[in-house]
């Protein structure tokens, strides 16, 4: 059994994940209608019965701005980031029991740094404390790779789950690529 259902938008766009519950709740209203249901066990109540929905299609356009800003989370940095230390190069899988990943302020908050994108990068907590309020050249820390602000697809599905049926939708409105780095970030353990 699925846990998420994918919801479309009107014109088939990849929009993001809802509970079951929710899914359920738009087709009922007539917001939504049902594109691809999960196997052949209908969801039942006392007065009816429908197909369990693996992707939903509302029934009217949303508008989603293309230049979608996503503020910055732990849980989407970590995502962007791989779950793996922009300075020592560990996995979250690696670190010792009293380490966690973190958020590193390249240029330190306290020293004019923003918390934006391009100025945040997951870090263990041993060289987030190492490193504190100084700037890379200065201690000689250096992220693995340059922080930027993720496209918001990659974003939208970097802590999903997707079934194939699923995937079929992210691959046609997105490509392979798209789908490909989806999937590559499924394939990462998740934050406990």
């Amino acid at each position: 059994m699925i846990a998420g259902c994918l919801a479309l938008n009107a014109s088939y766009e990849p929009l993001t994940m809802v509970p079951l519950r929710r899914a359920l709740r738009l087709v009922i209203d007539g917001k939504a209608e049902i594109v691809e249901a999960e196997g052949d066990r209908p969801i039942r109540s006392e007065r009816m019965a429908m197909p369990r929905p693996a992707v939903i299609r509302l029934t009217k356009f949303i508008h989603v701005p293309r230049r979608f800003r996503r503020q910055v989370t732990n849980i989407f940095l970590f995502a962007r980031d791989h779950y793996q230390c922009q300075y020592c190069g560990r996995l979250s899988a690696e670190l010792k029991p009293r380490e966690s990943l973190t958020r590193d302020h390249v240029i330190p908050m306290s020293r004019g740094g923003l918390n934006e994108w391009t100025n945040v990068v997951t870090a263990c907590s041993s060289c987030n404390t190492r490193k504190a309020s100084r700037l890379p050249n200065e201690i000689g820390m250096h992220p693995i790779a340059e922080p930027a602000e993720p496209h918001f697809v990659h974003l939208s599905w970097a802590v999903r789950r997707l079934t194939p049926t699923q995937s079929r939708y992210i691959k046609v409105f997105y490509g392979e690529e798209t789908l490909r780095r989806v999937k590559a970030m499924d394939a990462l353990p998740a934050v406990v």
